[in-house]
């Protein structure tokens, strides 16, 4: 690979620095990313290693006391359209510089580290840009805290899927339900003691480990852990998590506001450890029916798969989790700007489709017919080997 990756750290460095660094190289290693295709600049080293024409993010801390420094830095940053996240503690306009005054900043607490580096991945496309969390639940039981969480996690920026509030009028329920999880990248679940009495909630249970999406199951108090999944973060509840106490009534029970923010850290921090585990299965299956099929498939440290065709020719295979949309086809199509020791001879992206909504699956095989990247359905793994 020719690009590398620039992680820009600007502004009134201090030791929370330090603290998202050693999270960003956590976050790198369960990804199971390659280090050496990141960079970390700073101000020491900008004029020598940053390159304006490879992926940038930049994090800027805000300064207390209004003495910003690296501004000449942020000058050549904003002209090269690099993105930048201000980072304040109390007062954006009194910390941040008035060149990133346009710019959305993040007020710093002890639970935004990991969404501050999540940021920085998705940019990158190394965590999907879309956030989505689907939350499971048993009606009577637990539709206040599930509205709770609805809201929470809404407000910091994730797209949350609650039936009462996300499928539309006139849609098939279940199916759209179905269509939703597959696309999710966390599942929330309510486990109350009736929860595993419903057939649906038992079902969303298996979906979600035959899908291996991360699973966090919040066990209500005096409730124990009755069923769960090989990825699962369990989560035990008691009284004084909620508020009075009141846990047992379906309307008026809450979780405190102190809890509800640890819920929302948690589920930022097993957004990005699952994500490379359904990549995983992507790859081993691919990459096992192409040596069935006789096919030459390497797995590259970027985590796609190659295979050798004449000459110098490969063809690529990207593992995309969740529902292909056009941002997948062009950022999987910038993947030829970033390979210099090869010529791409196609494109392709490999997605697992069951559950999808069939509307949908039908899109996706008419953009075949016109966009550069194809997608292949895992289903149709074998066949599509067998074929081409």
């Amino acid at each position: 690979m020719k690009y590398k990756y620039q992680l820009i750290l600007l502004g009134s460095i201090d030791a929370l620095a330090d603290e998202l660094i050693d999270l960003f190289y956590q976050k790198i290693a369960e990804l199971r990313l390659n280090k050496d295709s990141f960079i970390i600049i700073n101000e020491t080293n900008f004029a020598m290693d940053y390159l304006a024409n490879q992926p940038a993010f930049t994090w800027f801390f805000g300064d207390v006391h209004g003495e910003f420094k690296n501004v000449s830095y942020v000058v050549n940053l904003i002209k090269d359209g690099s993105l930048i996240l201000p980072i304040f503690y109390k007062s954006f306009s009194n910390e941040i510089p008035i060149i990133l005054e346009n710019q959305n900043g993040l007020k710093y607490d002890k639970t935004k580290n990991d969404k501050i580096v999540d940021l920085a991945l998705e940019s990158f496309g190394k965590l999907r840009n879309s956030r989505k969390v689907f939350i499971s639940y048993k009606r009577d039981e637990s539709s206040s805290v599930a509205i709770q969480l609805y809201e929470a996690l809404e407000r910091n920026n994730f797209d949350v899927f609650l039936d009462t509030h996300s499928i539309k009028q006139g849609e098939p329920f279940q199916e759209e339900l179905w269509h939703r999880m597959a696309d999710c990248d966390v599942i929330v679940l309510l486990n109350t003691p009736g929860f595993l009495t419903s057939r649906w909630c038992k079902e969303e249970i298996a979906e979600a480990s035959a899908k291996q999406i991360g699973v966090i199951q919040m066990i209500w108090p005096k409730h124990k852990l009755d069923s769960t999944s090989e990825i699962c973060f369990p989560i035990q509840l008691n009284e004084s998590n909620f508020v009075d106490g009141i846990y047992n009534d379906k309307d008026k029970s809450k979780l405190s506001v102190d809890f509800v923010s640890e819920v929302v850290k948690d589920v930022e921090s097993v957004r990005a450890r699952n994500l490379a585990s359904r990549q995983d299965g992507l790859i081993t299956e691919f990459s096992n029916l192409a040596s069935k099929h006789g096919k030459k498939v390497n797995v590259q440290p970027e985590r796609f798969i190659t295979e050798e065709m004449d000459g110098n020719k490969k063809r690529i295979f990207v593992p995309l989790v969740g529902i292909p949309q056009s941002l997948d086809c062009n950022q999987s199509a910038e993947l030829k700007k970033e390979i210099d020791h090869f010529e791409v001879e196609s494109i392709h992206l490999l997605y697992d489709n069951i559950r999808l909504r069939q509307k949908w699956i039908k899109h996706l095989d008419w953009l075949n017919d016109y966009l550069d990247v194809k997608t292949i359905k895992k289903q149709e793994f074998d066949t599509w080997l067998q074929n081409n």
